[in-house]
């Protein structure tokens, strides 16, 4: 009885939430609401060109209770601080350790902050570099040289960084890339035809292999 009760739980989840996303609103003082056009214009771009159907309209939520357990994968970007309570780091973690998906886009100077919050989420595990032979790089595109560069601040390289629980990745890091601004508005940023395509299409591996992990 209660595995035909869990199936029909996932069943409904699937069904319901699954071609659904979110973007993380937190405490900390930091801009969470940066680039307010770059997530539809991802949406629109991964439906067109993969096999998504996801809603445009995205929620905003917060950790502050079970609601982020009602989306598959969930954004979080901005310049400047970031903090999670006591409630916000159990939440997180319960919810990445049960099936979801987190994509942090450093617009610069999120770093240092973020990395402290996600240490008080996991303790024991450190973020690594995802190489550049992972499947998120190669979904319905192929990325061989691994997190494309798309706005400059310290000419570094782009990196993609993940923390992995039981060989899960759950959260997807992307530094010194700034994909958010290949996803906006040409207008914003000024970025070439090409940079805009790149960056969406490497957002839209990110939505594919979320959905499918």
């Amino acid at each position: 009885m209660k595995s035909i009760i869990l199936f029909l739980f996932i069943l409904n989840f699937s069904s319901v939430f699954s071609q659904q996303i979110a973007v993380l609103k937190y405490k900390g003082g930091g801009d969470w609401y940066a680039n307010p056009t770059a997530l539809p214009n991802l949406v629109q771009f991964s439906n067109a060109n993969t096999n998504t159907s996801i809603n445009k309209d995205i929620q905003t939520i917060t950790l502050n209770d079970d609601t982020v357990n009602n989306y598959p994968i969930v954004f979080a970007t901005g310049h400047g601080n970031i903090f999670f309570t006591n409630e916000e780091v159990k939440n997180l973690k319960n919810y990445l350790i049960s099936g979801g998906f987190l994509h942090i886009s450093d617009n610069y100077g999120l770093d240092k902050y973020i990395r402290r919050e996600l240490k008080k989420v996991f303790p024991d595990i450190q973020l690594q570099k995802i190489p550049n032979n992972h499947p998120i790089y190669h979904q319905t595109f192929s990325f061989p040289k691994g997190l494309p560069k798309i706005h400059e601040h310290d000419k570094k390289p782009a990196q993609g960084f993940g923390l992995f629980y039981k060989n899960r990745l759950i959260v997807f890091y992307d530094y010194e890339s700034d994909l958010n601004d290949g996803w906006e508005d040409a207008v914003v940023h000024n970025n070439s035809k090409e940079t805009r395509v790149k960056a969406l299409k490497m957002g839209a591996n990110i939505i594919e292999y979320a959905f499918k992990h």
